[in-house]
């Protein structure tokens, strides 16, 4: 059983903090402004614009300390992961949640974040939420749909995406936990005690800047380790920036996901709006969700 941490309300606190890569404090501005224009009281952790000179916003255990601060106090109703990239992995098996578990809040972001919401859902059982993260509000996004539908998760309000059909789309209609993010940080958890189990759950995908080779490779990871057989449904988002190899591959990535899926059954859709580009919209991870994939549209709701 999945708990869902409460829906937030006018005057709580969100916590932004780096658990994974450096991000200067001048790019999370507009993210604080935007957060406050909602009702929201915003806390800023060291993390952000931290003095770090390596590649992270801070060493491990000042990255793990602050992730644990935030967990921890009451008065933060949810966290807002600066930004992604790489460093997750690092802390996970040292973060306490203990008190998180009595009082859950909901966790946001996506690209490396990724392995925190597989780690929430399967070793913590509570939701999180796969959505933009502080960059995506710069450049007009805090104005876009994709911002703004974190807006409404956050508020509790249900989603309903209705996204035009893709001519690889496969047919069918199902219903599962909502369970996915990143493919290369799903393959890189494979063994793990947070990987995700996928039974009967619909999965969502995204990733960027791989090698084509590398796609094909993570996809044979997930299906030996039995993850794409007993799917009720799979979502395919952008993959982004792929680098072809000198010799070609031969396939591109639909065609590569296309024949790892071919001897299931259950409905499958291309060209979701989730991914490390502008179009990626807030999808509520262990919520069950209904996917309806017709020749005309596609339709993911919460219900």
């Amino acid at each position: 059983m999945i708990q869902i941490p409460p829906y937030l309300r006018k005057g709580d606190t969100i916590g932004i903090t780096c658990p994974a890569g450096y991000m200067e404090l001048q790019k999370v501005q507009t993210c604080i402004h935007t957060l406050q224009s909602w009702g929201y009281e915003v806390m800023i952790g060291k993390t952000i614009g931290s003095k770090s000179k390596t590649y992270f916003s801070g060493t491990d255990a000042e990255r793990r300390d602050e992730f644990q601060a935030m967990l921890d106090d009451n008065s933060i109703k949810a966290i807002l992961c600066g930004r992604g990239g790489y460093g997750v992995s690092r802390i996970i098996d040292e973060l306490d949640f203990s008190r998180f578990k009595k009082n859950p809040k909901w966790i946001i972001g996506f690209s490396d974040i990724t392995v925190l919401h597989a780690h929430l859902n399967q070793s913590i059982k509570t939701a999180s939420l796969h959505a933009p993260m502080a960059g995506a509000f710069n450049d007009g996004g805090a104005r876009k749909i994709y911002v703004q539908s974190l807006q409404k998760a956050l508020k509790g309000v249900k989603s309903n995406y209705v996204v035009k059909a893709h001519k690889a789309n496969r047919a069918g209609a199902c219903e599962g936990k909502l369970v996915g993010g990143n493919l290369a940080l799903m393959a890189h958890l494979v063994g793990s005690r947070s990987a995700y189990k996928t039974k009967n759950r619909i999965l969502f995908l995204e990733d960027i800047g791989e090698y084509i080779y590398n796609i094909d490779r993570m996809m044979i990871q997930l299906k030996r380790a039995g993850m794409l057989k007993h799917l009720s449904g799979l979502i395919v988002g952008r993959f982004s920036d792929i680098h072809p190899t000198v010799r070609p591959f031969g396939q591109t990535v639909q065609q590569i996901i296309q024949s790892h899926v071919a001897e299931y059954d259950y409905p499958v859709c291309y060209d979701f709006p989730v991914s490390h580009e502008l179009e990626n919209v807030a999808l509520k991870v262990g919520v069950t969700h209904q996917l309806t994939v017709t020749k005309n549209r596609v339709v993911l709701k919460e219900i």
